[in-house]
Order: C-alpha cells, then structure tokens, then sequence
C-alpha cells in the first residue's frame, strides 16, 4: 500500500515537471519568477520521490514533505496574485514575464498555476496519507 502511494505521488510529479518543460521548450510560454520557484520544489520531487520507490522507509516524508509544502504555498500565493485576489503589486515579478499574464487557459479556467497548486495538493496529499498509512 505504502509502495503504491508513494508510486502516485512520483507520477503526479513527474507529470508536473514533464508538463512545464513542454509548456516551456515546446510552447515557448516562458515561466514567471513564482513558476521558477515552483519548479525549483517540484523537480527534485520528482527524483527524490522515485528513489524512494526503490526503499520505502519513513525518511521519506521528512525529506519530500517540506519540498512539497514549500511548493504548495508558492502556488497558493501565485494563484491568488493570478486571480486577483492579491493586488499585482505584491508580485515578485518586475522583470519579464508578469505573474498575472494570461498564458494558457483550458476551459476558461484551468491555468498554469492552477495546475501547479492541484499537482502540489495532490502531491502532499499522497505524503500525509503514505505518513498516516506507514505508522499504523
């Protein structure tokens, strides 16, 4: 069980890093400052998670967790600046790409930092079940 858990999470993250180098290298939408930080905690989510399939053990939350709440909260904030919720000026983003710019939008609301925030919720959310799961 613990095995699969861990197995979702790595998928979601690989799918996350392969879907901003696509949207990136592919599609040219070039990344702001928050999505930088972004893909900062999630890239190495994706490795740390997959050498943890090969030994499942209870470091691995220590070592993922943090990365992933770290990238959860850089979402949170980026979605909240993209919608509007936070004034722009509290954007880090002065130099290229603004963080409110209107790159990508699926079904009239599904945006990249949308899809950040869900990959790292779902993302913590397999760690807190994987960590619940492996002390009982």
């Amino acid at each position: 069980m613990s095995w699969m858990i861990i197995f979702c999470a790595w998928i979601i993250s690989a799918v996350a890093t392969l879907g901003s180098l696509f949207f990136s290298e592919v599609m040219m939408l070039p990344p702001c400052i928050l999505c930088w930080y972004q893909r900062i905690a999630m890239y190495p989510l994706s490795i740390l998670l997959f050498v943890g399939l090969l030994k499942i053990d209870r470091s691995l939350f220590r070592f993922t967790a943090p990365l992933a709440l770290i990238g959860w909260a850089i979402a949170v904030y980026h979605n909240l600046l993209y919608y509007k919720i936070l004034p722009e000026s509290a954007s880090p983003c002065v130099k290229g790409i603004s963080c409110t710019t209107v790159q990508l939008e699926w079904l009239g609301f599904i945006t990249i930092p949308l899809l950040s925030l869900i990959g790292f919720t779902l993302i913590l959310a397999c760690l807190l079940f994987f960590r619940k799961n492996y002390e009982n």
